[in-house]
């Protein structure tokens, strides 16, 4: 699950200290500072230095090469500042438009579907200008898949907050909801849930989905001390929590009738939710 994160707390100690979140996630979910992270294997030429995934409107600089020439130099003219600004904006928009080229094939094909040839005509680009961005197709998979990921943690906060203020505890369960509700859209079933653990091998799905665990951390740690949980270690519940949602999103996509299946685990979900939380406290 993809739960809240837009929150000051701070990381436990040691908890998924191996994994990195994709910088465009951390922006975009209300963090400053340069991101850190290794590259991802595949990511364009030169790109030690950032991490390789983006979504679809990064910057050329945020994938991971060396977007704008002499870009450690002095600051020159005027015209050469706002030729160095075009190319970085066109980098970017030759990304976006590989990108979504590539989201749409992966989620009709599948992974072993796509071609690079494809993608390239879909997006109206050479086979060059893809390879300037993305090494293989591993690495061009990964950087949708990241998009993805991110774009349910998006959904999957706006769901929380809206609930936040009048039950912490009903509000990480509105967020499991819009999680599952995401699952039914065909193209997220195959790219996140069916072609990802295959394509990009479990510690790299897991190095993605670690922001998606860390914000089940708050949600939980939010009920706990809003009185809606009893007091209790945080994580062994956030895991089970995550693993139990993530099985039941497996099983909607492999469903002959998702939204069914969707409709049964909504159910089973809010029977736990009633059992493991604490009775809302009557109003004075």
């Amino acid at each position: 699950m993809a739960a809240p994160y837009p929150y000051p707390d701070a990381r436990p100690a040691g908890y998924g200290a191996a994994r990195t979140v994709p910088s465009t996630a951390v922006r975009n979910l209300g963090h400053g500072g340069s991101p850190g992270g290794r590259s991802v294997p595949g990511s364009a030429p030169g790109a030690g230095h950032t991490p390789g995934p983006v979504a679809a409107t990064a910057s050329a600089a945020a994938l991971g090469h060396r977007g704008g020439v002499g870009f450690n130099r002095p600051m020159g003219t005027s015209t050469t500042t706002r030729t160095r600004r075009t190319q970085q904006e066109r980098s970017g928009a030759t990304t976006a438009e590989l990108l979504a080229a590539a989201r749409g094939l992966f989620a009709a094909e599948g992974y072993a579907g796509t071609s690079l040839d494809a993608v390239c005509v879909r997006a109206g680009v050479s086979k060059g200008a893809l390879y300037h961005h993305f090494r293989n197709k591993e690495a061009l998979f990964h950087a949708v898949y990241v998009a993805e990921e991110q774009a349910i943690a998006e959904a999957v906060a706006k769901a929380y907050l809206a609930e936040a203020d009048r039950d912490r505890w009903d509000a990480v369960f509105e967020g499991c909801k819009a999680y599952l509700m995401m699952c039914l859209d065909p193209g997220v079933q195959r790219i996140t849930l069916l072609d990802a653990p295959g394509a990009l091998g479990v510690e790299a799905v897991d190095e993605v989905t670690a922001l998606c665990v860390k914000q089940m951390y708050i949600g939980v740690k939010r009920a706990i001390q809003a009185g809606r949980l009893e007091e209790r270690p945080v994580e062994p519940l956030a895991r089970m929590l995550f693993g139990a949602l993530s099985e039941a999103a497996k099983n909607i996509g492999r469903a002959e009738d998702p939204v069914l299946a969707r409709g049964e685990a909504l159910a089973e979900l809010r029977r736990l939710f009633d059992a493991v939380g604490k009775p809302v406290p009557a109003s004075a």
